[in-house]
């Protein structure tokens, strides 16, 4: 905690932008395509998932700030959102993977609950989204490795090593996880925030091969890696579910730990290359569409 607190009183310019980020803005989407599966990244972890003409949202956060005190809590790194929730279409499925406030975000769940025809959560998470008016029968709650069909698509619950709580008095007291989204078509799995271990190995195992994961990679530091991996962790989290073209997530939007803004995917690369893994960097805002013949490259964040 010390070492912790000393860092935290030294002052970092890189953890943030020098300059602003390129966002690609988005006017409307269009119709969904049933023979594809489309991904755009929000940065940090919001992802909207469009598969066989259904539309996810995984860890929807649109909110200035991942924290219940905004002045102290850090900002956005990009003033505007590639699209904002009231211009989205309806949403299908939201789906979240732990209740931290960089993850489960209240303004940005009230945006979306009229809009979202269901809700898929771990355990206890549930509750909280009936305490902010969620009507319950359009919550589905899960522990590890239960599954639900829905809307044509298998939806898995899977393990990840982390913790939960949005107080000092409620440590623990909802599940966390990852998640697979299995198509006809497509099989996408979404880290959710986690150290490495060897759950990875079985979910590749259960679950994979994966034609997309969606892996974090930023916010980390050896003092915690035991629930946010470091990036070429990343990597062989990636490799061991039996990944194919890979998106880095949780970097990007927000800074939460004391590394340069850009060393997670700068690193996560680096491991990349020496791996031989398919890694993609889209922009804040492009679409990424699974299995192209070429995925996005650019470096846009030099």
């Amino acid at each position: 905690m010390f070492t912790i607190l000393k860092d935290f009183i030294k002052a970092n310019p890189r953890k943030k932008p020098d300059k602003p980020i390129p966002i690609n803005l988005i006017d409307a989407l269009p119709m969904q395509d049933t023979e594809q599966t489309k991904v755009i990244w929000f940065g940090h972890s919001t992802v909207l998932l469009e598969m066989e003409g259904k539309r996810l949202l995984l860890d929807p956060i649109f909110s200035n700030s991942p924290s219940p005190f905004p002045l102290f809590g850090g900002k956005r790194f990009s003033k505007v959102l590639p699209i904002e929730p009231e211009k989205l279409p309806s949403i299908d499925i939201v789906i979240l993977s732990h209740d931290h406030y960089d993850h489960l975000d209240y303004n940005s769940i009230m945006r979306l609950k009229d809009k979202t025809h269901l809700f898929c959560v771990p355990f206890g998470v549930g509750k909280r989204l009936e305490r902010w008016g969620i009507d319950q029968e359009k919550i589905r709650e899960f522990d590890w490795w239960n599954k639900l069909i829905v809307a044509g698509l298998t939806l898995a619950c899977t393990p990840a090593r982390h913790f939960s709580g949005r107080s000092l008095l409620d440590r623990n007291k909802t599940l966390w996880c990852s998640w697979v989204v299995t198509g006809q078509q497509t099989r996408v799995f979404f880290s959710g925030d986690g150290g490495y271990g060897p759950h990875f190995e079985e979910i590749g195992k259960k679950y994979g091969p994966f034609d997309l994961t969606l892996m974090e990679c930023g916010q980390y530091d050896e003092r915690w890696s035991a629930i946010h991996m470091i990036p070429e962790e990343t990597i062989q989290a990636h490799i061991d579910v039996k990944g194919n073209g890979m998106i880095p997530i949780h970097w990007a939007a927000f800074s939460l730990a004391f590394h340069d803004w850009t060393d997670p995917i700068e690193r996560v690369i680096k491991a990349a290359k020496e791996r031989k893994v398919n890694i993609i960097t889209p922009k804040i805002g492009e679409s990424v569409i699974v299995g192209s013949a070429e995925y996005p490259l650019s470096t846009w964040w030099r």
